[in-house]
């Protein structure tokens, strides 16, 4: 079984767990941190373990830090739910290894495909643009739509770290 949860990025001056838009997620944990302020934090969270509590909500999160916000929930480790805000920008969301994500949601009854619920790769490759851009990180678009159509290899949260890289917030 591979690994279930979130990770929360932000950039603030005081720890993104002691923020009021994150005060639901108790056992947040530092991942990484990154110049400018920027941090990953880790919130294990396996879709049957009603222990934990929601992580919060990623439009709170921007508002509260006045810069752009990104969610990353990883499913078993082979693919991601990327959900993105920030205070110019907007929300959106999109996901990393459509196919695997797609395996996911087979058994939708309402015959809803991965294309209903996430931005198509060319699309959110203008949002995360615009995103980066926000952020005071400008990053060319092939980049992006490389990770936004690739495979989940060797894992989702791998692919999710290059993502970051791309976007300017964390180096890989």
């Amino acid at each position: 079984m591979g690994y279930w949860g979130y990770f929360v990025v932000g950039r603030s001056e005081q720890p993104l767990a002691e923020l009021e838009a994150l005060s639901g997620a108790t056992g947040l944990t530092l991942h990484q941190t990154a110049d400018d302020g920027w941090q990953v934090w880790e919130y294990p969270n396996a879709p049957d373990d009603p222990a934990k509590g929601d992580v919060g909500n990623m439009n709170d999160l921007a508002e509260e830090t006045g810069a752009p916000a990104l969610f990353g929930y990883v499913m078993d480790s082979d693919c991601v739910v990327v959900e993105a805000a920030a205070p110019e920008s907007g929300a959106w969301t999109t996901c990393l290894d459509r196919d695997a994500m797609a395996g996911y949601l087979g058994g939708n009854e309402d015959g809803l495909a991965v294309d209903d619920f996430f931005l198509e790769p060319h699309d959110a490759v203008g949002r995360a643009v615009a995103w980066a851009a926000e952020s005071g990180r400008p990053v060319p678009e092939e980049p992006l739509l490389d990770v936004l159509t690739a495979d989940a290899d060797p894992s989702a949260e791998m692919l999710f770290f290059r993502f970051l890289d791309r976007l300017g917030v964390v180096p890989m």
